[in-house]
C-alpha cells in the first residue's frame, strides 16, 4: 500500500486523486492533506480519509476546521499558513506527494517534499516553469522520482517507456484550442469571463481554463516539457487537436511517432503517476475509436494565441524569465477573472512585464532570485494595468 500526501486536496486535481484513493483503498492510503481555504471540503476529506496531518493555508479558518473535525478520532495534527502546508509536504512516511496546488504557490511545498526524499507526482506545472533551474538539481541530489501527473506530460512519459536513451527526436503537445478555438480573432475584444470559462472538453479550475483559452497553458507546458525531457525548444511543437483524444505524441530518431490516447479524464494520468511502473485495472469507460470517429489537427493561430509565442520566448531566454512570465500570467488572469481587465489585456500585460525584465534577467538563478522575480512580476502587472484603457488601446503586440 503506497502512502500518499496530497497538497492542494480540494482543487480539481486533489478531488480526483482522492477519488482514485477511495476506489483503490488496498493500493493507496493518505498521510497528509493540505489546501488553501476550502475549509468545509477539507474537513469532509479528513473525516473520510483520516490523514495523520492536515493544513489549511488560510490561518483564520483554522478554528473552524478544528470545530468541524472535533469528532474525528484520532485527531490529525492540524497546521495553518504557508508554513503549515510546507510541513505537510515534508511530513512522515509518505512515499509520494501529489502537488495539486495551482500556480507558483506549489513551488516551496514541492521543494520541501523533494528535500525530504519523497517522490513527486507533479500536477503543478509552475514548479518546473518557475523553479526548474533549482528543482532539477534537487531531484538529482535527493535521487527522487519526478513523475508527470498532467495529461500531456504523462502522455509523453508513457510513450517514452522502453525508448532508449537518445531515441527521442521531437515532442508534439496537443491542445484543444480552448473556449475560443472557433472564434474569429476580431471577436476576442468582446470576450467575457463567462465566455473564457466555457471549455469544450475538460472540466478544470477557473485559472487553468482561462490559460487554455489563451493557450498560455500550452506555452507553459512547452517550458515544462523542456525541463522534464531535455529537448530544445525548437524540438517541442504545439498542434491543435479539438477532440482531446490524443494527449500528446513523440517522434523518435527514425521518424516513428508514438501517441497516447484516451478520453479526456485527468484520473488516468494521476493513476499512472501514483502506480508507475505498474498498470492498475480500472472499470472506467474504455476508448471506442468508432465512437470517436474522427481525429483532426491544425496549426495554432499565432494572432489568436499570442501567449504561446511569449512562452517560447521566455523559455529560450531562460534564467528567471519563465518565472516572470508565469507570475505575470497568474496576476493578469486573476485580474481578468475579477473583471478588472479585458481578455486581450492578459497577453498585453505579460508582454510588457517580460519586456521590462529582459535587461535584469540572469542565468543560473537561486531560489531567492526566482521568488524575488515572481513577486516583482506580480507588482509590475498592477503597474502596467494602471496605464491600460479598456476601450482605447495604444499598446499593441509585436
Amino acid at each position: 500500500m503506497k502512502a500518499i500526501t496530497l497538497v492542494g486536496s480540494t482543487g480539481s486535481i486533489g478531488t480526483q486523486t482522492l477519488d482514485i484513493v477511495a476506489q483503490y483503498p488496498d493500493r493507496f492510503r493518505i498521510v497528509g492533506l493540505a489546501t488553501g481555504n476550502n475549509v468545509e471540503l477539507l474537513a469532509s476529506q479528513i473525516r473520510q480519509f483520516r490523514p495523520t496531518i492536515a493544513a489549511i493555508c488560510s490561518e483564520e479558518k483554522l478554528p473552524l476546521l478544528q470545530e468541524l473535525i472535533a469528532q474525528v478520532d484520532p485527531q490529525p495534527i492540524l497546521l495553518a499558513g504557508e508554513a503549515g502546508v510546507i510541513e505537510v509536504a515534508r511530513y512522515g512516511d509518505a512515499q509520494t506527494v501529489v502537488t495539486g496546488i495551482v500556480g507558483c504557490a506549489g513551488l516551496l511545498p514541492t521543494i520541501a517534499a523533494i528535500e525530504a526524499g519523497k517522490d513527486i507526482a507533479l500536477a503543478n506545472k509552475e514548479t518546473l516553469i518557475a523553479g526548474g533551474p533549482v528543482v532539477l538539481p534537487l531531484v538529482e541530489k535527493h535521487k527522487i522520482k519526478l513523475l508527470p501527473a498532467d495529461s500531456e506530460h504523462s502522455a509523453i512519459f508513457q510513450c517514452l517507456q522502453g525508448v532508449p536513451k537518445g531515441g527521442l527526436r521531437r515532442i508534439l503537445l496537443t491542445a484543444s484550442g480552448g473556449a475560443f478555438r472557433d472564434w474569429p480573432v476580431e471577436k476576442l475584444a468582446q470576450a467575457t469571463v463567462a465566455d473564457a470559462l466555457k471549455h469544450p472538453n475538460w472540466l478544470m479550475g477557473r485559472k487553468i481554463t482561462v490559460d487554455s483559452a489563451t493557450l498560455m497553458n500550452k506555452g507553459l507546458e512547452v517550458i515544462e516539457a523542456h525541463f522534464l525531457f531535455g529537448l530544445d525548444y525548437d524540438d517541442i511543437e504545439i498542434v491543435i487537436h479539438p477532440q482531446s483524444i490524443i494527449h500528446s505524441l513523440i517522434e523518435l530518431q527514425d521518424t516513428s511517432v508514438l501517441a497516447q490516447l484516451g478520453w479526456p479524464d485527468m484520473r488516468l494520468p494521476l493513476l499512472y503517476a501514483l502506480s508507475w511502473p505498474d498498470r492498475i485495472h480500472t472499470n472506467w469507460e474504455r476508448l471506442d475509436l468508432v465512437k470517436v470517429a474522427n481525429l483532426t489537427f491544425q496549426a495554432p493561430d499565432h494572432q489568436k494565441y499570442p501567449c504561446m509565442q511569449l512562452a517560447y520566448a521566455a523559455g529560450k531566454a531562460g534564467g528567471c524569465m519563465p518565472a516572470v512570465l508565469n507570475a505575470a500570467n497568474e496576476q493578469a488572469v486573476a485580474l481578468f477573472l475579477d473583471e478588472k481587465i479585458s481578455y486581450l489585456d492578459i497577453a498585453r500585460c505579460i508582454e510588457q512585464v517580460c519586456d521590462r525584465f529582459s535587461t535584469h534577467n540572469r542565468s543560473n538563478p537561486s531560489l531567492e532570485d526566482i521568488l524575488a522575480a515572481d513577486q516583482w512580476a506580480r507588482q509590475q502587472v498592477l503597474l502596467v494595468t494602471e496605464n491600460l484603457d479598456s476601450y482605447s488601446r495604444t499598446i499593441s503586440l509585436r
